[in-house]
């Protein structure tokens, strides 16, 4: 039986809550804004408060009998081609845990490419986990990590197939993604199930000049943020099953015990309303965010010092595919970095990149994008390339050799994270074992991970990169002048 794609449950049940006029005696305190501060609701808007309700007892009654969001969650799955969806309002960094925990909890090793986002890092702490990495491919030309291939997946599950499951991540933050028909294929052969960090991917399933959506390439289980590529909410996200490798209700089960108990009604709203959108109007929208795309990289591409990137990023030891809604600019010829492109483009022209490293920046299209905020970002990186030459020199970033990231693992994550541990001066670091993450972000790829024993390589890499603008949010010294190391 097709279902109904015109109908958007969590909005029409907060539709008729608003129309019934109820009045709470429950949380949220604000009571639909009335105690809220006012010069909050000059900022926020009134509608924020309005739209702020209680899930049951509230969006439903207090046996959830309308089934509100069980509904949305189905159409979600019938949008997709999925079997089932759960919705996560906690990110999807916490839907990559729930779905680390529901395949390999019992089991207690999973194959994980090493290229993961601090997520799933945080994942294996929290699980105990013990994680066989699966190295990606690296192009030492662009000094990007692209998804591991399925020859690199074929092989370690050759040296170590005592595992629960496989973990990739695709679309990368860059916009590079596996064969992932392929690894799929690799994965059902040896009867396990595959698990795809797809958080950049929601948007994949409504256009064909997009990547290969991870349900139509078989995947077993995959998370994408709706907040990232589509117009949910910030924290967003939606985790979406298919086949009788994982089970769905234990994997409801590992979501319930680490989500919220208190979701915000609002990311549900959000996700649902964008659900019904892309399914009516997605198809045109891509189109001209895809258009939009394509002129802004022929613009870029006649600006002198800045060099557009596609064709390098995609081949056989480089990317399966490319989702070329990430505009990504090489800077580097202008005599700047990454991160003084980012810092200028923000200061100067109110322009936020989404991504940068030490030689390129990230405009990240969406279906929000047309001709004039293409317009916008051309126009800005005209002026940034004029600019360029009275920027000081970038500080040089000494660069990791492909096999850096392959560090020697001698504790479990979870064990060197709860260790006893002491804070030494970076450069005596060389050759303890890491008890904390050490993520440039963004992307927010681990460069270094609780249990490694820490090279100099990747010391010098950590230490010239804070010089030269790298962000570090995690670990316990920003500046890292110090790291923490087992005692």
């Amino acid at each position: 039986m097709s279902l109904d794609q015109t109908r958007a449950p969590v909005l029409e049940a907060l539709e008729a809550y608003h129309r019934e006029r109820h009045t709470a005696f429950t949380p949220p305190g604000h009571k639909q804004g009335r105690g809220a501060d006012p010069r909050v609701r000059e900022v926020l808007g009134d509608d924020v408060f309005r739209a702020d309700v209680l899930a049951a007892s509230g969006l439903d009654d207090r046996a959830s009998s309308a089934k509100v969001v069980a509904r949305a969650q189905e159409l979600m799955a019938d949008a997709v081609g999925a079997e089932n969806a759960f919705f996560s309002t906690c990110g999807s960094s916490l839907s990559v845990k729930s779905a680390m925990l529901a395949v390999a909890g019992r089991h207690g090793r999973l194959l994980v490419g090493r290229d993961a986002h601090k997520s799933v890092i945080s994942g294996l702490v929290l699980s105990g986990l013990q994680p066989v990495w699966l190295p990606p491919r690296y192009d030492r030309e662009q000094h990007l990590a692209h998804p591991p291939s399925p020859a690199d997946v074929e092989r370690a599950l050759a040296r170590d197939g005592d595992v629960a499951g496989v973990l990739v991540t695709s679309p990368t933050p860059y916009g590079t993604c596996a064969d992932l028909p392929a690894i799929a294929e690799l994965c059902h052969a040896r009867g396990l199930p595959l698990l795809v960090d797809e958080a950049w991917g929601a948007h994949l399933p409504f256009h064909e000049r997009l990547p290969t959506w991870a349900m139509d390439a078989g995947a077993d289980l995959c998370v994408v943020s709706i907040h990232k590529m589509g117009a949910g909410l910030e924290q967003g996200s939606v985790f979406h099953q298919q086949g009788d490798l994982i089970d769905p209700t234990f994997l409801a089960a590992c979501a319930d015990m680490l989500s919220t108990t208190s979701p915000n009604v609002l990311l549900w709203a959000a996700m649902d309303g964008w659900r019904r959108q892309m399914v009516e109007h997605g198809h045109e929208l891509l189109a001209t965010a895809l258009g939009v795309a394509d002129d802004v990289r022929a613009w870029i591409a006649a600006i002198p010092g800045l060099t557009p990137l596609r064709d390098e990023l995609i081949g056989p030891e480089a990317s399966h595919e490319l989702d070329e809604l990430k505009v990504l600019v090489d800077v580097s010829a202008s005599g700047i970095s990454g991160y003084q492109a980012a810092d200028w483009l923000r200061a100067q022209r109110a322009v936020d990149v989404g991504l940068s490293d030490h030689r390129r920046v990230e405009a990240q299209l969406s279906l929000a994008d047309d001709a004039r905020s293409g317009d916008v970002l051309v126009e800005a990186l005209v002026a940034l390339a004029k600019a360029a030459d009275g920027l000081p020199a970038p500080v040089p970033v000494d660069l990791p050799s492909p096999t850096a990231l392959d560090a020697d693992a001698v504790m479990l994550p979870r064990d060197a994270f709860f260790a006893g541990y002491e804070d030494v001066p970076l450069r005596r670091a060389v050759g303890r074992v890491c008890a904390e993450q050490v993520t440039p972000y963004p992307p927010g790829i681990p460069a270094l991970l609780p249990g490694e024993r820490i090279t100099g390589e990747v010391v010098d890499y950590l230490a010239t990169g804070v010089q030269a603008g790298m962000v570090l949010p995690d670990p316990a010294d920003p500046r890292l002048e110090t790291v923490r190391v087992v005692a």
